[in-house]
């Protein structure tokens, strides 16, 4: 089924909900007014459309694959670089001086989601590159800038990030890649990597790879790791391509879904690269590229839930089975159920994601410490919701298929088979849980109460217009503050980290009724109203359970031993 770019939510989203209008305002980003915005999203709406969309069974179909130490992407894909290349879509938030356009993240990020829900696989390509393009805007010395961004930027070279290694998976301190000083300032790098997405294709004229490694002197765990930047070809005197640099792709994962993009086990032996950053300071630089993904896959979770619920409703509109006023299963209470419950969550999720965003560019724009503290607050949300919304929708796609949705060729399961991996990657949203509860903590809980401030102010100025929905937003409110107190008050992080996960689920659902109540304010009387009174009618109430679980605290999920629990 062709994918329709939903450019209208977007706009209605970014102007009615999560204010793009105070974004616009700010001098930084005064050139990206509502008008640039929306031409920016109509021709990015016709890339998805045009361009991606049809490649996305060539991707399940026909796998990248790995032939005489070369990777081959699947058919179709190297045009689709090119159009993303040539449209300036990789750098669509990077630094003009370089070739970016400057545009607020608010944008790119908009962008991106249309490009998952349009082609996942190829998506990832550019997605990697943007935040390697961001790491060394923020870490490089102006030489790599000067040689390595513009060449990034305009698509010219992919980007690739290297953590993960087989005996260090999230324990990222504990990699044994090595980098020994060459004496010209430049390193060899030692070691493998795992699970490196888009580590090789075709079609880039090099491949620049993000390398975590431990100099001689490096301290044990994350304090002793560098970040270096290693290229597939050394570049000559005219920062063009040149000898291959002694690295290759040993092998390619055969993986549950994403077959179009290739994931790499990737060897260094001896490979000649440069220190990005300070010397042991590779976590603090990785961040910056790993915060950039976990957005822009939380990102591909909302573009993929996008996607399955464009495919499920469409074949619901169309499956003819029993007796209905339509003549087909769309008029059936559960299916209309599960496609409302689809159509609610993706609302939702695609909110936080942009308010993320928002947050991220007014932080940008003025440097003021609350928008700092807002963006960090709402990073593991967005990831962590956008993914289990994207998995969650995307498995009711096969359910409102039903049996057809479990036979391949209707391509209601390549959805889910391709989103599964992005509650696991960029960091599991077990991971993103923890870090709400724990570092996301440390201010006492204070950016969590601003927020919830926010939340009740608005839910009060509504009690006249909406009194029921916007009691129930004030009473969850209440509650998640409570739990908030509760879980700050907890000095053994075992306490936190045990409630951690329902937590973050019950503040994403509290965020969501939150954007569906300023829907409803902003468009009164409409679809967009009555989508709200069902979400916070029947989505919001899950919150209640959720916080349930976080107050248990740890003791029952320790009270087997393991014999027991392995009996």
């Amino acid at each position: 089924m062709p994918y329709r770019a939903p450019v209208n939510d977007y706009e209605f989203l970014m102007h009615k909900v999560i204010g793009y209008q105070d974004v616009s305002a700010t001098e930084r980003f005064e050139e990206a007014s509502a008008d640039v915005a929306s031409a920016i999203l109509i021709e990015a709406g016709k890339l998805c459309e045009e361009v991606m969309s049809p490649l996305q069974r060539n991707g399940d179909l026909h796998p990248a694959k790995l032939e005489n130490g070369v990777v081959r992407t699947s058919p179709g894909y190297s045009g689709g670089w090119e159009a993303i290349s040539e449209g300036g879509w990789i750098g669509m938030s990077a630094n003009p001086e370089f070739g970016g356009m400057g545009l607020p993240m608010t944008l790119t990020t908009a962008v991106n989601e249309m490009m998952s829900a349009a082609c996942l696989s190829l998506q990832l390509a550019p997605l990697m590159s943007q935040g390697q393009i961001e790491a060394l805007e923020h870490h490089a010395d102006d030489a790599l800038k000067e040689l390595y961004l513009p060449k990034l930027i305009s698509g010219e070279w992919a980007g690739t990030m290297n953590l993960t290694e087989p005996q260090a998976g999230s324990d990222v301190g504990a990699l044994s890649s090595r980098a020994e000083p060459n004496g010209d300032g430049t390193y060899a790098i030692t070691g493998q990597k795992i699970f490196i997405s888009w580590g090789d294709n075709d079609f880039a004229g090099n491949i620049c790879h993000l390398v975590l490694a431990r100099l001689p002197d490096g301290v044990p765990g994350t304090k002793g790791i560098s970040l270096f930047l290693v290229p597939k070809f050394l570049p000559d005197e005219n920062g063009a391509p040149g000898v291959g640099n002694s690295l290759k792709v040993v092998s390619l994962e055969h993986k549950m879904g994403l077959h179009g993009s290739p994931t790499c086990v990737m060897q260094y032996d001896g490979a000649k690269g440069w220190l990005v950053g300070k010397e042991n300071g590779g976590m603090a630089a990785m961040f910056t590229m790993m915060n950039n993904a976990r957005l822009g896959v939380g990102g591909q979770g909302v573009g993929q839930a996008e996607g399955a619920y464009q495919h499920a409703m469409a074949y619901a509109m169309e499956r003819r089975q029993g007796r209905t006023e339509s003549g087909t299963i769309v008029d059936h209470a559960d299916v209309r159920r599960m496609l409302m419950e689809m159509k609610a969550d993706v609302f939702a999720s695609r909110a936080i994601l942009l308010a993320c965003a928002a947050a991220i560019d007014m932080q940008t724009a003025t440097g003021e410490p609350n928008w700092a503290a807002r963006a960090a607050l709402l990073t593991p949300i967005a990831k962590a919701f956008g993914t289990e919304t994207g998995i969650r929708v995307s498995e009711t796609g096969v359910q409102v298929h039903g049996g057809m949705g479990f036979i391949e060729e209707t391509g209601a399961a390549q959805f889910y088979r391709d989103v599964r991996v992005t509650s696991i990657y960029e960091g599991t949203n077990g991971i993103q849980s923890m870090d709400l509860v724990g570092r996301k903590m440390m201010d006492g809980g204070e950016a969590a109460t601003r927020l919830l401030d926010e939340i009740e102010a608005q839910a009060e100025n509504a009690r006249s217009q909406f009194p029921n929905m916007a009691e129930a937003v004030w009473e969850a409110t209440e509650s998640l503050r409570e739990t908030t107190e509760w879980l700050v008050a907890q000095s053994d992080m075992n306490q936190r980290f045990a409630g951690a996960f329902p937590y973050l689920l019950a503040f994403a659902r509290v965020l969501g009724a939150h954007y569906h109540l300023s829907a409803a304010i902003a468009e009164p009387g409409g679809a967009r109203e009555k989508l709200a009174r069902f979400y916070i009618n029947r989505q919001l109430p899950l919150h209640s359970g959720l916080l349930d679980q976080v107050q248990t605290g740890a003791e029952d999920l320790f009270a087997l031993s393991l014999d027991e629990l392995a009996s």
